[in-house]
């Protein structure tokens, strides 16, 4: 290991752009002749459009232009879908209700997008959009998943009958229904897991341009897959032909999933830059990123899970609904099936699993992946129901999870997953050390002394990261591959651009991707560039989102890699004349094994080239493609400890520590999985204490606000204690796993199973907010 190669404590270099004010967002792009767009949008979440007048609107100072759905509709521009197929059990396909970029007859949640307004200036343009008179017929609304399944609830989609999309299963009813009823205990429970909203620190934007002197499209967007984005929009949506439209997503300031999809804005403000003849650009103001985001979670399950009289789990049985929103967005849904379901398993040897999952539509905005995507829900089902296990059978939770850990490899699932390497009691052991495990009760009966209930809780997390292969994922519905591309291009003078297909929007790809390079060539970072976000530089990709940028990211550098070492041995060998199998190349540069000749990286870049002196029939140049499918998830896994004391009287949380063991494989940069997993806990920590979206019955949204809607803060987060073990993936040739979701994966049920065992009441919903848990702890006092 170098002091900037693989292993290495980098400090990220594209800090100092982000530091010193000097990123580059899509708000910060700025084109001749700009104009600004406002959308006007629904303050109804069901009604019927009846009538629409732009005439005042037109009329207002600075207004270019106002556009309808109806407009859209006669352009030939698309509906938005949803690009994984599901089908029910009885084999028919999921019901994918219409959604119009602009609504044209329905709007189906408050925030639907009516008519866009175009102006010189943002205020002129919002002004404007005040001015548009729509008529609605109210109708009646759904929020809840269970009412929306009821036989009079409203009908939202008329393709959708009692709102349901798909109901699917997966595993062996039979065999599960079988272990239940030969069990020697069975617990059951009722998980919900809330709903919430992304909020990343960047708002969504877009900036749509048409040129028509070259019958060009470019859109500026905040995405986290660029590509994809103008392969959805020109194959499906109608916007452009994909030749003539350029994506480009320049910094991003987070995702967590919520910029992977394509949505109404990007669409209709490309299209309107076309019927207004001026660039168009919109920036979400916060309000409206709450009401047009994709959520996450929002799912209710009931669960069965059967012990033999030796505390082996011996079935699990899991019945959810899951609520997609008004519309199925891009990826929702993947989300709630083999996203969530195929981790059922966990860390557990679990001979008999079944799940049903039913999907259902409400009049709230869509709903799709959102940090770890169905993983957290999976794992959060399992731990608070092995945690009850162990309070019911009297048996140390940790010890029961010892006890049914899966100790050979690799393990073949009941639920599609074949897990490739772990050692799952490893990271329990680190976790427990760390936690001092041992010394819990003697804390319990201090903190009981000053009157304040103490409590530990623990969660064993697995998830599956960098979804693969292609083909299986196709098989299973998939719209598209889950490959990845890069290019590595050795310039005349050595230095090197490595062009990605993934998406960097806060992950330090630029540091970590070009450490990589650093390791295996023997240069300075400083000499190596990352170029990413841009369809018009970057060959096809798939971009970034479900930890895939390492395992498969990286995966596809390191084939490019592979290709560049091999032609850049046989020039030097030719150069030095010696044996190509003697070249090795190291600290810059490119030496003949056991001799004391050698020529420096940039001289043998500068030959190839040149060209003057190039073994016979060899092409010039030092650039290389490659693209990499991987055999097979990656799966980190790893075991979180929170401790917490709860005051009776207030029903205020406090974490007193939080432990996290963690097993990602091979780590590229230590500091930076650090950061990507305090993040992960943070936002895991958010969901469990504070953040909620709530709707009330009429579908309003009353967490539009930060007022409203709760983020955690530094006061409310201890000190993390971070350990890592390794067992390297076999299936990428870095042993890499991912780490982007771990967090936010494993803290929700550690944090829920410390609160609920400091207060003695298992009957605790997220987010565990002072009055559910003073309530909660005064119901067993």
């Amino acid at each position: 290991m170098g002091v900037e190669g693989i292993g290495a404590r980098v400090a990220r270099k594209e800090d100092k752009r982000f530091l010193t004010g000097k990123g580059r967002y899509t708000d910060d792009m700025v084109t001749p002749g700009m104009k600004y767009a406002y959308f006007v949008r629904s303050p109804h979440a069901h009604a019927k459009i009846t009538g629409l007048d732009t005439s005042a609107a037109l009329a207002m100072s600075g207004v270019i232009g106002v556009l309808d759905g109806k407009q859209l509709l006669a352009d030939g521009i698309g509906n938005l879908i949803c690009g994984w197929m599901i089908h029910s059990k009885d084999g028919s396909p999921m019901k994918m209700g219409a959604w119009r970029p602009l609504a044209v007859d329905t709007v189906r949640y408050v925030g639907d997008a009516v008519a866009i307004v175009v102006a010189d200036s943002l205020g002129e343009a919002r002004d404007a959009a005040e001015a548009v008179v729509v008529d609605y017929d109210e109708l009646p609304a759904v929020v809840e998943a269970v009412e929306a399944l009821k036989p009079d609830a409203p009908q939202i989609h008329p393709e959708s009958s009692n709102n349901l999309i798909f109901d699917w299963e997966i595993g062996d009813g039979a065999a599960t229904d079988s272990a239940i009823a030969a069990a020697a205990h069975v617990t059951e429970i009722e998980i919900y897991n809330n709903r919430l909203s992304p909020n990343a620190m960047e708002p969504r934007a877009t900036l749509g341009i048409y040129d028509s002197a070259e019958d060009h499209y470019t859109c500026y967007t905040t995405s986290q897959n660029p590509h994809v984005a103008r392969l959805v929009m020109s194959a499906f949506y109608n916007v452009a032909p994909e030749n003539k439209l350029r994506v480009i997503a320049p910094d991003v300031g987070g995702g967590f999933g919520s910029k992977i999809y394509i949505y109404p804005e990007e669409i209709v403000c490309l299209w309107a830059s076309k019927k207004t003849g001026v660039p168009v650009k919109w920036t979400a103001d916060r309000t409206e990123a709450f009401l047009t985001d994709a959520h996450g979670r929002d799912h209710v399950s009931k669960v069965k899970m059967a012990f033999d009289a030796e505390h082996r789990i011996i079935g699990l049985k899991v019945d959810t609904i899951a609520n997609l929103g008004a519309y199925m967005s891009l990826f929702s849904s993947a989300v709630p099936t083999y996203l969530y379901a195929t981790l059922l398993s966990g860390q557990y040897a679990i001979p008999a699993i079944h799940a049903n999952v039913r999907t259902v539509y409400t009049n709230t905005v869509p709903v799709d992946a959102y940090r770890g995507a169905g993983r957290p829900e999976a794992t959060y089902l399992l731990e608070r129901t092995v945690e009850t296990a162990a309070r019911e059978l009297g048996i140390s939770p940790a010890e029961l999870r010892r006890a049914n850990f899966i100790r050979s490899f690799p393990y073949q699932t009941q639920v599609i997953m074949n897990y490739d390497a772990g050692d799952y009691e490893a990271s329990l052991n680190a976790a427990m050390q760390q936690a001092d495990w041992n010394g819990f009760p003697a804390r319990k009966a201090e903190a009981a002394a000053r009157g304040m209930k103490r409590g530990i809780g623990m969660s064993c997390y697995i998830e599956a990261c960098g979804i693969a292969p292609s083909q299986a994922v196709g098989s299973l519905g998939a719209g598209v591959g889950l490959w990845e591309s890069a290019e590595v291009r050795v310039n005349a003078v050595g230095t090197i651009e490595v062009l990605t297909g993934s998406h960097s929007h806060g992950q330090g790809h630029e540091t970590t991707f070009a450490q990589l390079v650093a390791d295996r060539l023997g240069v300075p970072i400083d000499s190596i560039s990352i170029v990413h976000g841009d369809t018009d530089k970057v060959q096809m990709g798939m971009g970034t989102y479900g930890s895939r940028s390492g395992a498969v990211g990286m995966s596809a550098v390191v084939k490019a890699l592979d290709k560049v070492e091999a032609k850049a041995k046989k020039i030097a060998a030719h150069l030095m004349e010696a044996d190509e199998s003697d070249i090795v190349i190291e600290d810059g540069n490119v030496k003949v094994a056991g001799t004391d000749k050698s020529l420096p990286w940039f001289q043998v870049a500068l030959a190839a080239y040149t060209a003057h002196n190039l073994p016979s029939g060899m092409e010039p140049g030092l650039k290389e493609t490659a693209f990499y499918d991987p055999a097979n998830f990656t799966f980190p896994a790893g075991c979180y400890i929170c401790e917490v004391e709860v005051d009776p009287e207030t029903g205020k949380t406090e974490i007193i520590q939080f432990v996290a063991a963690d097993d990602f494989g091979n780590i590229i940069n230590p500091m930076i999985v650090e950061g990507q997993v305090h993040g992960g806990i943070a936002q895991g920590i958010g969901q469990a204490l504070l953040e909620g979206v709530h709707y009330d019955e009429n579908g309003q949204l009353l967490t539009a606000s930060f007022m409203d809607y709760t983020m955690p803060r530094a006061d409310d987060l201890p000190s993390f204690k971070l350990s890592h073990q390794n067992t390297p993936c076999p299936s990428n040739p870095l042993g890499i796993k991912g780490c982007g979701e771990a967090g936010a994966i494993g803290s929700p049920p550690a944090l829920i199973n410390a609160i609920t065992d400091a207060i003695g009441n298992n009957a605790l919903t997220m987010p565990a907010t002072p009055l559910k848990v003073w309530e909660a702890a005064r119901a067993v006092a």
